[in-house]
């Protein structure tokens, strides 16, 4: 079970830092992963963290984002800063084995997703 919190309102050029929960003893195997979904589009991958606290980035976020795990905690971060009203979306962590993927198809678990609304 993935539980994300962290979300809200924040002006433009704000921070926030999300955080994904994860219940069950096999965490650290898993690879993880953040997506946003704003109305009316697709779900996009934001970044990612493997089982090796290896990270990679979206291009479009690269740069204003910073995704950790903390295997102790069972917990990854999403960190997001410099925020902008196209980031205004709902953001999901999910996990998969292996690798990080790019795409949604493959990830074995999602949370509920958190809000995350940016004004202008």
């Amino acid at each position: 079970q993935l539980v994300e919190s962290g979300g809200g309102l924040v002006q433009a050029g704000g921070s926030l830092r999300l955080s994904c929960a994860a219940s069950g003893p096999t965490f650290t195997r898993y690879a993880m992963g953040w997506f946003r979904q704003a109305p009316g589009k697709e779900r996009e991958f934001v970044g990612g963290v493997g089982w090796d606290s290896s990270t990679f980035y979206a291009d479009s976020v690269k740069g204003r984002i910073t995704i950790s795990r903390d295997n102790t905690k069972n917990t990854v971060y999403l960190q997001m800063n410099s925020l902008k009203p196209e980031d205004t979306a709902v953001y999901f962590c999910a996990a998969k084995a292996g690798v990080p993927g790019f795409v949604p198809d493959g990830y074995d678990y999602w949370g509920q997703g958190t809000q995350v609304t940016v004004s202008s």
